[in-house]
């Protein structure tokens, strides 16, 4: 069982848990146009990147749309009003073979194979590869029966949540877990293609994961570059944001897709941000231990102090470097006698002082 509080989910051998790295889902989705070497490409510069999986997206035309089906003002922009949006995904498809084929691809390339379950029969494929999690659409999240039908698989879930209210969130995982799937993560995501910078609302994030004690991520439609290094720092486990190519291939979802070299620098940043982050305990690091000693202060002498004298505020002064007692010891060392002579301008030690009337 997952929650957020510490214990974790493993993907494909990758363990994704509050103490874990960012798990960062390079999504393919339907950029591979059809085309299996394409999508092969797309593999290779997800692992590139440095991307931990690559997402492509798995459905049968007939089984999510029928042929009248409107197209999205995006799709419109995209890829014209003459072909119809069933039209559109039945160039979109990839069949068993090709799954099998790319399954195997991102075997030898030692990167994670994902890919969302648009109807069940896309599920049973995606299981028999088999598949080590499945990625649910926003589009599908207030799909209750599917969701039943994978949670009944025992596989992990990763659940965008765009589009949905916090009530239709809560009907869904309560779903999800009726089923005993425990696994379960969700993603914060706003479901524009491309979304505003406006409309990211990271801090939902953060509402998701206290209501439901759950691991949480972000899938991004946004072009800015800010959100992967928020999201990261708001605690983010899972980060997903489309990818292409090239931007200017025919296709609805190229347009809101980062390139090569900009996954490559989404990477990094997350990366970054997350050694930035470090861990919650306030201490002195290793590399500030010369310049605590030297840029701080201490107690000094201000005068040459023979041997026996007791101190008194004429004859001390706190200055750097701090090689000294600490300066909280300033009142304490007055009326104290001095061990031996000290010269001017020299560091006052713990054993330079006669302590024996030091309340300590």
């Amino acid at each position: 069982m997952a929650d957020s509080q510490g214990n974790t989910i493993t993907i494909g051998g990758r363990i994704v848990g509050e103490a874990e790295p960012v798990f960062i889902i390079a999504e393919a989705g339907v950029n591979h146009n059809g085309d299996i070497e394409l999508a092969k490409r797309l593999v290779d510069i997800a692992k590139e990147s440095g991307a931990d999986a690559v997402k492509f997206q798995t459905f049968k035309t007939e089984n999510i749309i029928i042929p009248s089906a409107p197209k999205s003002t995006y799709h419109i922009e995209t890829t014209g009003a003459e072909q119809s949006w069933f039209e559109l995904l039945k160039t979109q498809e990839l069949d068993k073979k090709a799954h099998r084929i790319l399954f195997e691809y991102c075997k030898k390339r030692e990167i994670v194979f994902l890919s969302t379950p648009y109807d069940e029969e896309s599920a049973d494929l995606l299981e028999e590869l088999p598949v080590s999690a499945f990625k649910v659409a926003s589009t599908d999240a207030n799909n209750i029966p599917f969701l039943r039908y994978l949670a009944r698989k025992r596989l992990p879930i990763i659940l965008s949540t765009g589009m949905c209210t916090l009530g239709e969130v809560r009907e869904s995982v309560e779903a999800i877990k009726s089923e005993g799937c425990q696994d379960l993560m969700l993603l914060h995501c706003t479901a524009d293609y491309p979304a505003k910078l406006e409309d990211a609302n990271l801090r939902a994030m953060l509402t998701l994961k206290n209501e439901f004690n759950l691991l949480v991520g972000y899938s991004d439609h946004i072009p800015d570059c800010i959100n992967p290094i928020a999201a990261t720092a708001l605690g983010a486990r899972v980060y997903e944001k489309h990818f292409t190519l090239d931007k200017s291939l025919p296709g609805p979802d190229h347009r809101a897709s980062l390139n090569p070299k900009e996954l490559k620098e989404l990477v990094d940043s997350i990366r970054k941000t997350e050694a930035a982050l470090g861990s919650s305990v306030k201490k002195c690091t290793s590399a500030e231990q010369e310049n605590r000693i030297k840029l701080r202060k201490s107690i000094l002498t201000k005068v040459d102090i023979p041997k026996d004298t007791p101190i008194d505020s004429s004859m001390i002064e706190i200055k750097r470097p701090g090689f000294g007692l600490e300066p909280k010891y300033y009142h304490s060392l007055i009326g104290k006698k001095v061990r031996n002579s000290l010269s001017s301008h020299a560091p006052i030690t713990y054993n330079d002082i006669i302590w024996e009337d030091l309340d300590e």
